[in-house]
């Protein structure tokens, strides 16, 4: 393309148009979109963002911003010939401030990077999720992300002071300059948080960080009915500090076995669905209190089975039944469905959700897993060997209408915390009204009037 030539402000090394590094590029964890990207760029400044953006609006070439590409919608995909610009090399913690309990780093940063950083210095960034060994924070920030403690640390936009960020017109906005109280006027940073890159590129933060937690132990638990989940969750929420309060069903915990062969099962017994819990234990009476409260809800017949881990070692056991339920997934090519309701919805709309399921997708295996204690759950459908990747798509597609519709009827979301990309945009009008969708497209107007930047992605 003759106008890559033009791109002089950049090295050689940093514009790649190699076809591998292109498909690679070109595409998130989504799997079923066919990648095809011209070219793929590599800044290492937010002046050099910049320059992109201004040679991109000169040539009216499309943008994609890409970070670890572990989203889950589509957001990151390259389909259309865009140039795709990545963060990656654009990898560095450029500051610690004790005093001001804060991080600053570039967009490129790995997710584990920033938080071993954090804990070496003594403190603690508690933004956790499966993929923080690839995710970088600017993806994390566009995509707003949750995990694995939202429960009690919240999302990731309770952790951004500030922001840097190059808009589609080229200008570059430093946001809140790392205050925790700033009343002047609209919060412009918290437009960037979850705006899947449609606005403008990421290319610095600045993040709170925390003292360490205390102690605390895994909980495994083995249910019989879904129903009960719900009195689990009350009981465990007013009696303990809870970090993590996740949901998984007998078949994810299957095919983490399977594809895990050194983890051993929890228990001798299967059962339908499990829970692990995140509690501290700092000291005795925390302890006390948690064994308290695991044998009322075994009293109560609400638990059939449970175990507390012993040691550091078996807790980070503990854990990867839940960590590495997507991993084990993804040779199965899932369409996935990440979608929220209120936390007391939860037990009647997943047996609507069930019903439907059975109903829409005889032939198909479907696993749920979900972070129980903030509303988040996720469906995977996985896709039969012998059905074509489009064909199953477009199946799923088509029940989407159905699951969404009833989402809409328990006023949830279509997204919970991987946001629309292309997978969830034709259904946006489930949780968005038209006059939300309007004013969110008058927004991108004033950011990014040529459109450049991931077009097609959230609206068209």
């Amino acid at each position: 393309m003759n106008a890559l030539k033009d791109l002089t402000f950049l090295k050689t090394s940093q514009i790649s148009t190699d076809p591998e590094i292109l498909k690679d590029y070109g595409k998130d964890w989504t799997r079923y979109y066919t990648p095809n990207p011209i070219a793929v760029l590599f800044p290492q400044t937010t002046k050099e963002v910049q320059e992109i953006i201004f040679w991109a609006r000169k040539n009216k070439i499309a943008l994609v911003p890409s970070g670890g590409r572990t989203g889950l919608s589509g957001g990151a995909v390259a389909q259309n010939g865009e140039v795709v610009i990545s963060l990656s090399k654009m990898n560095q913690i450029l500051k610690f401030d004790e005093l001001n309990l804060s991080i600053s780093c570039q967009a490129g940063v790995i997710t584990e990077a920033l938080q071993d950083f954090a804990t070496q210095n003594g403190y603690h960034f508690p933004v956790d999720f499966a993929a923080r060994g690839s995710s970088q924070i600017g993806g994390n920030i566009a995509t707003n992300v949750g995990g694995l403690n939202v429960i009690h640390y919240g999302l990731m936009r309770d952790w951004v002071l500030s922001l840097t960020v190059v808009t589609g017109q080229g200008e570059i906005l430093n946001l809140n300059n790392g205050l925790i109280k700033n009343n002047t006027g609209y919060d412009l940073r918290q437009l960037f948080i979850g705006s899947e890159g449609t606005l403008g590129i990421i290319t610095e933060a600045t993040l709170k960080i925390t003292p360490p937690p205390q102690k605390a132990s895994i909980v495994i638990l083995g249910l019989q009915d879904y129903m009960h989940i719900q009195n689990i969750f009350v009981q465990f929420r007013r009696h303990l500090t809870l970090f993590a309060f996740e949901m998984f069903t007998d078949k994810a915990l299957d095919y983490v076995l399977k594809s895990h062969t050194h983890l051993k099962p929890p228990f001798q017994k299967n059962y339908p669905y499990y829970i692990l819990a995140e509690v501290e234990t700092a000291n005795e009476h925390e302890e006390q209190e948690l064994l308290a409260v695991y044998e009322d809800c075994f009293q109560s017949g609400f638990i059939l089975d449970g175990v507390i881990s012993q040691s550091q070692q078996q807790a980070e056991d503990f854990w990867k039944y839940r960590d590495f339920i997507s991993e084990s997934l993804s040779p199965m090519t899932p369409y996935k469905n990440d979608i929220s309701v209120k936390i007391s919805d939860i037990p009647n709309f997943i047996r609507e959700i069930d019903i439907v399921l059975k109903k829409e997708y005889p032939h198909y295996e479907v696993v749920w897993f979900g972070h129980i204690g903030d509303g988040n759950l996720h469906i995977n459908i996985l896709k039969p060997p012998s059905l074509r990747t489009q064909e199953f798509v477009i199946s799923c597609q088509r029940v989407d209408e159905i699951l969404f519709s009833t989402i809409q009827k328990f006023q949830g979301s279509i997204s919970a915390e991987h946001g629309v990309g292309l997978s969830k945009k034709p259904f946006l009008h489930f949780t968005k009204s038209k006059q939300e969708i309007q004013i969110m497209k008058e927004i991108k107007k004033v950011f990014d009037p040529d459109n450049i930047l991931n077009p097609g992605k959230i609206f068209d």
